[in-house]
């Protein structure tokens, strides 16, 4: 198997699973595997978890037999399903989609729409690492009428527990309703950012994870994301389509 790329914006030395992690090889936990399974090497000599690449090392990693295909899906979480841990009588994702995927990121159990299932570990930290700013739109319907200076005010930024929302888009769609694009995913944020501003969510859906969008798709149902919607996808988080 080829060296991987170098992660040339950071900093040498670097500890080796950080290092596949920016290469875009797999997630940390991931690299460590790669380790403890001696399919890593740092010039010529097989790697040890918690060494560290310095400028110039060369970092290999050992096949074993033909590369996992990737899959990528577009999933309508409902709403009571559960992303990720679910407590005793609670339904997860898992649970729902018999497919061999995880899903990328949240949404709250009272909250539905896209989420992406995937089973390429390099998806999760280039599209949740807030170092990046990824699109994300919610449709959202509120208790109480929206006042005049809402959007405006919530564009600017909201105040939540200390911390100050970065810019955001929001339309009115009603006097109850709007959009929002967030480039960012604090816990729970549309949720406080709204009950900052004296109102309450009474239905959250996410509808746009950068260029994949939820479309037609039911509650509970999902759909393979190929061809060019896949390909713009990987670009946008900074990975290109592999030929499989």
């Amino acid at each position: 198997m080829p060296k991987p790329a170098a992660a040339a914006a950071d900093a040498y030395p670097m500890r080796i699973n950080r290092y596949l992690a920016h290469s875009g090889v797999a997630t940390r936990k991931g690299a460590d595997e790669l380790i403890i399974r001696k399919k890593v090497l740092i010039n010529g000599r097989t790697a040890a978890l918690g060494d560290k690449v310095r400028k110039g090392d060369t970092v290999e990693l050992r096949g074993d037999g033909p590369q996992k295909k990737h899959s990528y899906f577009a999933y309508n979480k409902p709403v009571g399903v559960i992303t990720h841990s679910p407590q005793r009588g609670e339904k997860s994702i898992k649970q729902s989609v018999p497919l061999d995927v995880f899903p990328v990121g949240r949404l709250d159990k009272d909250s539905s729409g896209l989420i992406i299932l995937t089973n390429d570990g390099r998806v999760t930290d280039r599209l949740l690492n807030p170092e990046h700013d990824h699109d994300k739109e919610y449709r959202v319907q509120t208790k109480d009428p929206l006042r005049e200076s809402f959007r405006k005010t919530m564009e600017a930024g909201v105040d939540i527990e200390g911390y100050l929302t970065k810019h955001c888009t929001v339309r009115t769609t009603g006097a109850r309703s709007f959009l929002i694009t967030l480039s960012e995913g604090k816990k729970h944020q549309i949720r406080r950012m709204v009950a900052a501003l004296h109102n309450t969510v009474v239905t959250l859906e996410r509808t746009r994870i950068l260029n994949v969008k939820l479309g037609g798709l039911k509650p509970g149902q999902w759909r393979p994301i190929e061809g060019e919607e896949l390909a713009v996808f990987l670009s946008a988080i900074g990975m290109a389509k592999r030929a499989e």
